[in-house]
């Protein structure tokens, strides 16, 4: 890890005390005085994991107001030119810039490091290899697994802070003295699906400021009233390493030959066309196949080893049994055979009945309460149990 050195104009973060004023309560208390950090000492030293967005901005900023000493950090994690071969394209250095403009202006400490080998190690080289390997990644989830909550948290550590604070929208609830993770007030942008993989000692140690706020305009509005210059700056909504979302563009750069063509076949391995390599596809799409027949075909499977892509009918997407693997547990109870819970297998859908099952004590898979399509191997299963996040795995396979 290496500390880049990184020089920003200082802003002066101007208070317009005026609009705070006509701010609901709850929001005008939180300009005014910040925000309380549970377990934390008043005055206490806070790292703030510093994005260069909105939301980790804000955070910064409550921190700060309510009076903690607080360290910003931000990652440096790609060359977003490098990545994409475009001169001049610095996306990762314009919100390193961004981050630092807040930092000075707040008065904060702040310190860029250089995270970029473990990032390309443990975040984009899996990345890449699920998908030669058929499956559909989520580098966010393994970022926030190893790089942010894994090697950020133990440099936070060592500065001798007593949280780590992030933007993410979801709630850290205490109870009976420990720590649950549940999902953000606001359902549009809660991201509790994204942090299943937290440990129980990571979670200790987290913070997140957001999660209770009822939407992203109550963040805006906060950062507004702070003078923030990062106000208006838009969501990101690629993955950070791969900002036009050409997965394979990005694969042939970095793994030059490692995607190979291959015949697109139905359910009993009729060849009916062929394809540019399984990168370009998942389980459930449906553009992009180049077909033409009866009825509208999917991709049901992706077979790397015979680098096929089995498509059929839209019926045959359903399935309920979902095995994972590499599973992460947050109740302090151990998983129960046939426990009742809500399960989610994509961030973009929403937690449905199911059931967990087990196998000689750990969790094996979920039996979902109803049939559901595009269910992706690589994609996360995270279980509730109402708004609290129980855990969840990656999944393994899909089986009818």
């Amino acid at each position: 890890m290496k500390v880049l050195p990184f020089t920003a104009l200082a802003v002066k973060v101007t208070e317009p005390i005026l609009p705070a004023m006509l701010m609901d309560g709850e929001l005008q208390e939180m300009f005014l005085n910040g925000v309380c950090l549970d377990g934390v000492t008043p005055g206490g030293r806070v790292v703030v994991a510093m994005s260069g967005g909105v939301d980790s901005s804000v955070c910064a900023a409550l921190c700060q107001r309510a009076g903690y000493d607080v360290v910003g950090i931000t990652l440096q994690l790609y060359d977003y030119g490098q990545a994409i071969q475009r001169t001049g394209a610095c996306c990762a250095g314009a919100d390193i810039y961004d981050a630092k403009q807040v930092a000075s202006g707040l008065g904060i400490a702040h310190y860029v490091l250089d995270y970029e080998d473990r990032f390309r190690a443990t975040v984009i080289d899996e990345f890449i290899d699920d998908y030669l390997a058929g499956s559909t990644p989520i580098p966010c989830i393994r970022c926030n697994q190893t790089v942010k909550f894994e090697d950020l948290l133990a440099t936070a550590r060592d500065l001798e802070a007593e949280a780590l604070i992030t933007g993410h929208y979801v709630r850290r609830v205490t109870r009976q003295m420990r720590a649950e993770l549940h999902r953000a007030v606001d359902p549009q942008r809660d991201q509790s699906y994204f942090l299943f993989a937290t440990s129980m000692e990571q979670l200790d140690f987290l913070r997140f400021p957001l999660g209770h706020l009822e939407d992203k305009s109550a963040t805006r509005a906060l950062a507004d009233v702070f003078g923030l210059p990062v106000a208006s700056k838009p969501d990101s909504q690629d993955i950070c390493f791969v900002p036009d979302g050409n997965y394979g563009q990005l694969i042939d750069r970095l793994r030059p030959g490692a995607v190979e063509p291959g015949d697109i076949v139905d359910q009993d391995g009729r060849v009916l066309g062929r394809h540019h390599g399984i990168v370009h596809f998942t389980v459930g799409q449906r553009r992009g196949l180049g077909l033409s027949g009866p009825e509208p075909l999917y991709v049901l499977k992706l077979d790397a080893t015979l680098g096929q892509v089995v498509v059929g009918p839209k019926a045959a997407l359903g399935r309920r049994h979902i095995p994972i693997r590499d599973a992460n547990w947050l109740d302090h109870l151990p998983p129960m055979d046939g426990r009742q819970v809500r399960a989610q297998i994509r961030s973009t859908h929403s937690p449905i009945p199911a059931q967990l099952a087990i196998v000689e004590g750990g969790l094996c898979a979920v039996e979902l309460k109803s049939t559901q399509e595009a269910v992706a191997p690589g994609q996360a299963c995270v279980i509730y149990d109402g708004e609290r996040v129980l855990g969840g795995g990656w999944i393994a396979r899909a089986m009818g």
